[in-house]
């Protein structure tokens, strides 16, 4: 481990009011002191250098993504009350390793097909014009409650097959189960509504699954049932848990990055400009906006063997918590990192991860940012945000704004 060389020890509070809310120069500090370094409060290795967490993410050979074994393995075990709650997550496949998370991963990828995924543009690019229109002329709109936290979760809902009347109900119950996921640390009784909210939602999709094993239609969960590798097919319980994990990652996460993302056009008003002119640049902005200000901060790793990382020695059973956030910042990596730059081609960022647990999602969120720019750009001469003061929700793992208030400008 590296030499106790801090005085104050801010650097080891990753909740911290900077750390939290200004987190690019809470970590471009600790970069600074060290790309890999031991941090005492979470008791691991703090990963910000962008060469060090994409080696990281690819090497899943030596850092495990387990969260029920190994260093996490002891903490989940504290928490035994809650063991069906535990036995669930533990489906999970983003927290899995190879041998199962090869199979379900694949399993899943069978149903959830990229071509699949460009079928809803049309269906997307529909309800962003349903949901900016309400929006114009009004002085204060809350951009992330009243058109981000609303696209992504009908746009899921109605790929998996949920009934149109019900979606928000699965929004909720999705809502606290990542709580626990992305282990919000101003939620005290997280654990405690997220085993109420997993009841709930077997009850809700047991009788959906059972449905669609007998009238299978052209939806998300008739294609997880259905989908079979070497003769095997998911689980009821694999499908509800995958299921659950669609909905909550493909809302949270498509829902921060768009709402971060107007906030970062906010203060490069050139740039949203730009986009204006210019709508080839669609796709270079979607990637930039997930560069600068990403809906992911970090991920947790631990070590399943001794080896040598930005020239510090991890142990076995060292836990590694790996900031996509920092590295896409990195001055090694990307020339002049803290500004907005959509021209920026190609962009290597890090903001799905890297490797085999590169995000299945990610091309849904990236249709999904594409089509809210493209009307919003054509619609809006500026989309400005008129609170004093971004405060962001008091997590490791997400970059959540509490809220954003917005003035739309007309074109």
């Amino acid at each position: 481990m590296v030499d106790d060389i801090l005085d104050t020890g801010d650097l080891d509070d990753l909740l911290s009011e900077e750390a939290i809310n200004s987190p690019f120069t809470f970590y471009r500090r600790l970069r600074e002191r060290n790309p890999v370094y031991w941090n005492k409060r979470w008791n691991g290795w703090i990963v910000t250098g962008y060469d060090e967490v994409t080696a990281g993410y690819r090497d899943a050979q030596r850092l495990s993504s387990d969260r029920f074994s190994g260093p996490f393995g002891a903490e989940v075990r504290e928490a035994g009350e809650n063991t069906r709650l535990l036995d669930f997550l533990s489906k999970l496949f983003v927290w899995k390793d190879p041998p199962y998370h090869t199979r379900m991963r694949s399993l899943v990828f069978k149903a959830f097909t990229p071509r699949s995924v460009e079928i809803l543009r049309e269906r997307a690019r529909e309800l962003v014009r349903d949901l900016a229109e309400p929006l114009r002329g009004k002085e204060r709109v809350n951009f992330l409650t009243d058109f981000a936290f609303h696209l992504p979760v009908i746009v899921i809902a109605e790929y998996l097959g949920v009934p149109s009347d019900q979606r928000y109900e699965v929004r909720d119950w999705s809502d606290d189960l990542a709580a626990v996921i992305f282990v919000r640390g101003d939620d005290k009784q997280r654990m405690q509504r997220a085993e109420a909210s997993l009841a709930r939602a077997r009850e809700f999709l047991t009788p959906v699954l059972a449905d669609r094993r007998q009238n299978p239609r052209q939806d998300l969960i008739s294609a997880l049932l259905f989908a079979e590798e070497d003769g095997r097919r998911l689980t009821e319980e694999e499908v509800i848990a995958n299921v659950i994990l669609m909905v909550f990652a493909g809302h949270e996460t498509t829902m921060n990055l768009m709402s971060n993302g107007i906030a970062a056009f906010d203060k490069f008003p050139d740039q949203w400009q730009l986009l204006r002119q210019d709508h080839s640049l669609l796709r270079s902005a979607t990637e930039e906006c997930l560069r600068f200000d990403g809906p992911i901060r970090g991920l947790g790793r631990w070590a399943k063997e001794d080896f040598e990382l930005g020239g510090q020695q991890i142990k076995r059973m060292d836990r590694v918590f790996l900031i996509q956030h920092a590295a896409n910042r990195d001055p090694a990596a990307f020339e002049n990192p803290d500004a907005l730059d959509i021209t920026r081609w190609p962009n290597k960022h890090a903001a799905f991860g890297q490797g085999i647990h590169t995000c299945l999602g990610a091309p849904l969120a990236r249709l999904e940012m594409q089509e809210a720019l493209a009307y919003l750009t054509t619609q809006f001469e500026r989309i400005e945000v008129v609170q004093d003061k971004l405060e962001y929700g008091p997590t490791m793992v997400s970059r959540s704004l509490k809220g954003l208030d917005v003035k739309f400008h007309e074109a």
